[in-house]
């Protein structure tokens, strides 16, 4: 395995983590009672937080409802797709050699 391939592969692994942490925070927003500083919960707070904070103040809750976890949700899904799809910049520059 040469480098770009085990970047593709960590940045794979980062994105599809992200997208799974991002799904799990949608989920919370259902259950507001919950206390995100106890164990199990906080491994999904931790690392969404910082990324959901700069959103949410681009955009505010729409109807008290929060939608930047669905729009991460998006933006790493298209971004692995543009990125490691099947023709994905990466993918393409990994063929080319």
């Amino acid at each position: 395995m040469d480098l770009i391939s085990i970047g593709a592969l960590a940045l794979s692994i980062g994105l599809g983590l992200m997208t799974i942490l991002f799904i799990f925070r949608i989920v919370l927003t259902w259950y507001p009672q919950i206390e995100t500083n106890k164990f199990p919960i906080n491994l999904v707070v931790v690392p969404t937080e910082p990324l959901l904070k700069i959103s949410r103040k681009i955009i505010p809750p729409l109807g008290g409802v929060d939608i930047t976890p669905i729009i991460w949700v998006g933006i790493c899904t298209l971004l692995r797709e543009m990125l490691l799809g099947q023709q994905g910049l990466i993918t393409m520059a990994m063929r080319l050699q």
